[in-house]
């Protein structure tokens, strides 16, 4: 057996070989998720538009909506055996999972995503497919992970090389693939053996790509170049500000109009339709705002958009996508970016090239610039922006004007709105995904999850004798929270408040529990969360906090003990499967 290990390969080859497999599936599997979404379209939106003979215009045309209103429709029985899986902006939820719990994710994950995204956009909703082709690729790269029981980080890694392929096979981009996996998936933290499962799945994938797509650019656009530098870099920096501008605007927008729809009172089932009719009435007029918008893009990259029409699309097409996966379809938002910054680069590139025709390029060099800067601002990934724009176009005389602008206008974006468009859940839920995981896992766990209940308290109008009395049957109580005659807590007791009457019977007697205890106490609630706690502990330096049910109705429902945090992290660490040890919450604990 000792011999035969010397020809096994060792735990990183292992990685490389499984990130490898992982690559070459997702490959395969995110071809049937492309033809999937063509089927649909031709099928659906297509063979719909003939039917109603919608091109032939006039009235006809006030039939659009029917069509992604029968795509909504169709999602309807999936979303009714599959619960809270199909509908919505999913990606959020998929972050959490790989980041923040054990990253076990179902194989029917893969099904639901071709499946349910597949009908929304083929239908002409407004959404993308990266998206869900992370999600794809990641339930594949966790099965790998499931079936060989490994912990919880190399699932991460497996997850997110699932991920990278998806990427790279969808775009047809290796290099994009290993840095979305990397600074979205992986939140920028990761080391070389992982990076290099990223690079061989993204590279697999991509070869099963191109082997069936043949390597085309996905937008061809012609060589463009900077006609005068000197003019040209400011006017890119203007716009990477203007863009990042629009970014924040544009994710506020879209979690508004979540949010509307959520507290719409319409059954689950018919929010969708709703948004599709929307849609498709937004359409009549500007079709151009349906589906994943490439063949617009593609027009405006060669130059052939319309100022006035791109102005208007810059909304229009924010409003469409936050419609769509905010009333319940299926998909992401990584296509719907790509346009917007398209049309507002084609814009800008319209008005400057018209004012300055001799010193600067044509509004396409604009367009494809304005591409990279978008999608960096809103997703706050400029690395993946600027290889994914690169290799889309295969045009790397643009590299260094969509360098600039994707850092400016990511920058702007932050000094502005702090979240990405796939943040914005976490920090209403008082999670930070950047600053680590063991902060991350501490502000996951609400207070109430790790008090004790078992909690001793005394009037305030009891005598110094009773909290003697109450003090020797304690087992382990540094104080005691005093209450009213209503049983809200007015302050702690603790053997420190009564040394100095100890040895005076009279006034053991006549002292009440009122007079001496501190008032000014340090409280939580069952909302806030382990990480707060940490906090309050190592600032005042103690070891327990009394709990009360609200800051305004002080009644005590538990204590919470330092240990107590220690404990229930401990068993969190173990229950998501992460490997770290856990003793690393010592070391949070201790330090002040």
């Amino acid at each position: 057996m000792h011999k035969l290990k010397e020809f096994l390969p060792g735990e990183n080859t292992a990685v490389i070989i499984t990130a490898a497999v992982i690559g070459l599936l997702a490959g395969g599997v995110i071809i049937i998720f492309r033809e999937s979404v063509e089927l649909v379209h031709k099928y659906i939106f297509e063979l719909g538009s003939e039917l109603l003979h919608i091109h032939e215009g006039g009235w006809n045309r006030l039939l659009l909506p029917l069509i992604p209103m029968s795509g909504m429709i169709l999602l309807i029985p999936l979303s009714l055996l599959f619960p809270k899986q199909v509908n919505g902006y999913g990606f959020t939820k998929f972050l959490r999972r790989v980041n923040l719990e054990n990253g076990v994710l179902n194989a029917r994950n893969i099904f639901i995503k071709i499946v349910a995204t597949a009908i929304t956009i083929g239908s002409g909703n407004s959404a993308g497919v990266e998206g869900p082709t992370a999600q794809i690729g990641g339930a594949l790269g966790s099965q790998f992970g499931q079936k060989l029981r490994v912990s919880g980080a190399r699932m991460k890694v497996y997850i997110a090389a699932g991920s990278a392929g998806a990427i790279a096979g969808i775009f047809n981009a290796p290099l994009a693939g290993i840095f979305f996996a990397a600074e979205i998936i992986m939140l920028g933290t990761y080391k070389i053996s992982s990076f290099s499962a990223l690079v061989v799945a993204s590279a697999m994938a991509t070869v099963v790509s191109r082997a069936y797509y043949n390597n085309e650019a996905i937008f061809p656009i012609p060589d463009y170049y900077m006609v005068n530098p000197i003019v040209e870099i400011p006017l890119y920096a203007i716009m990477a500000l203007l863009i990042g501008l629009l970014a924040v605007a544009h994710i506020r927008f879209f979690y508004f109009l979540r949010d509307w729809f959520h507290n719409l009172s319409l059954s689950e089932q018919i929010k969708p339709i709703f948004g599709a009719f929307l849609v498709g009435s937004m359409g009549i007029i500007f079709p151009q705002v349906m589906g994943d918008g490439y063949h617009y893009i593609a027009e405006v990259l060669t130059g052939d958009g319309i100022v006035w029409v791109m102005l208007a699309l810059i909304a229009l097409k924010s409003i469409a996508t936050a419609i769509t996966l905010g009333s319940g379809g299926a998909g992401g938002v990584f296509a719907p970016a790509l346009f917007i910054g398209a049309v507002i680069g084609g814009a800008f590139g319209g008005i400057v090239h018209t004012l300055l025709p001799n010193h600067t390029a044509t509004p396409g060099a604009y367009a494809t610039i304005g591409i990279g800067a978008f999608l960096a601002a809103s997703t706050h990934a400029p690395m993946t922006a600027i290889f994914l724009l690169v290799e889309m176009t295969g045009n790397y005389m643009i590299i260094v004007p969509v360098m600039l602008t994707a850092i400016i206008g990511t920058v702007t974006a932050k000094k502005f709105y702090s979240d990405s468009i796939d943040t914005v859940d976490f920090t209403r839920d008082g999670i930070d995904i950047h600053e680590g995981r063991e902060v991350a896992i501490l502000k996951s766990i609400p207070v109430g999850k790790a008090i004790s209940e078992d909690v001793d308290f005394i009037s305030e109008t009891a005598n110094i004798n009773n909290l003697l009395d109450l003090f020797a049957l304690a087992k382990d109580s540094l104080y005691f929270p005093v209450v009213d005659h209503e049983g809200k807590m007015v302050g702690v007791v603790s053997m420190q408040d009564v040394k100095t009457i100890l040895q005076d019977e009279e006034k053991r007697c006549c002292h009440l529990v009122g007079a001496i205890c501190s008032r000014n106490v340090i409280t939580l609630t069952p909302d806030h969360n382990l990480f707060d706690a940490i906090q309050l502990f190592d600032v005042k330096g103690i070891e327990e906090i009394p709990v009360v049910e609200t800051m305004k109705e002080q009644w005590v429902v538990g204590k919470l003990k330092r240990r107590d945090v220690i404990s229930v992290y401990n068993h969190e660490v173990l229950k998501r499967g992460i490997s770290e040890k856990a003793e690393d919450i010592k070391l949070l604990c201790s330090s002040s």
